[in-house]
């Protein structure tokens, strides 16, 4: 038995008539073409405090060394169920995290 479902099950959007080509003409007159070159020309994106330190963060985190032996340790601990979790010691963590973040 052989099931066939067309367009991934989606239904069929309207398509543009074949004669009109890629440029469509929006309400002011200029085409689709025109209006994103002139719009991208004034694009800008612009990074807050936070995000720059992000990036900054990762950046030199991705250059660390991985200490093998304590992977091994933490690898051994969790094994053999002896690795014990500190909540508060993780609660203070992320706090301090959020509070570098925040502005």
């Amino acid at each position: 038995m052989n099931t066939t479902i067309s367009n991934n099950g989606l239904p069929k959007l309207p398509q543009a008539p074949s004669g009109q080509g890629s440029a469509t003409q929006n309400a002011t007159g200029t085409t689709g073409s025109e209006a994103a070159s002139s719009a991208g020309a004034d694009d800008r994106v612009q990074l807050t405090d936070s995000a720059k330190a992000m990036q900054e963060a990762a950046r030199t985190q991705s250059g660390a060394e991985v200490d093998t032996k304590k992977v091994e340790q933490l690898r051994q601990a969790l094994a053999s169920g002896t690795y014990k979790v500190d909540a508060n010691r993780i609660a203070d963590r992320m706090l301090s995290l959020e509070s570098q973040l925040k502005p």
